[in-house]
């Protein structure tokens, strides 16, 4: 059985310093599902919206119910979100060679760096490829993402920005694990 991806990418000294709900986010359940709320941004004009179709992202509102699915097979993560305006699936294991995790989502794949930050987790985007081929980092802009708890409750923020583009998408809210 293989380890499960994040403590293997976080480290073993860090992995027990992440605030407990982040722990059983992130941990090494075959499956976990989650509900909770998230205010979802995002440019408006119609580049960025055919952008987000193509890449299977949610579509700006404020307050959308959204519910979490996980499954976990042989070190690789499904994560299905479900907001009220649109669904949202990447796939997510270890980069080949590397201590990086890799996001595929439709034909983008993004590399992260993971990195403990107090009780939190911190994506730091390494690089991307689109259809398999290696881009320039600066192509993908800033991408902000983390990953911690408040109250008791999993939180996530993400924000990504292109260049010339704007925001892509910013997604933020809260997740109570079933």
């Amino acid at each position: 059985m293989p380890e499960p991806l994040f403590p293997v990418l976080i480290g073993p000294a860090d992995w027990p310093l992440l605030a407990a709900p982040v722990q059983r986010m992130h941990g090494g359940a075959a499956s976990l599902s989650a509900h909770g709320v998230a205010q979802v941004d995002g440019a408006r004009h119609p580049f960025a919206r055919l952008l987000r179709r193509v890449l299977g992202l949610p579509e700006p509102g404020a307050d959308q119910a959204i519910a979490l699915s996980i499954e976990r097979v042989e070190g690789r993560e499904t994560w299905t979100r479900s907001f009220a305006n649109g669904r949202m699936r990447s796939t997510l294991e270890r980069a080949t060679g590397g201590m990086h995790l890799r996001e595929r989502l439709g034909p983008v794949s993004l590399y992260f760096a993971l990195r403990r930050d107090g009780d939190a987790i911190d994506w730091q985007l390494q690089q991307g490829r689109l259809l398999g081929l290696p881009l320039p980092r600066a192509m993908f802009g800033s991408v902000f993402s983390r990953s911690l708890a408040e109250d008791g409750r999993y939180v996530f923020h993400i924000d990504t920005r292109l260049p010339l583009l704007g925001q892509l998408i910013a997604y933020r809210g809260w997740l109570d694990i079933d």
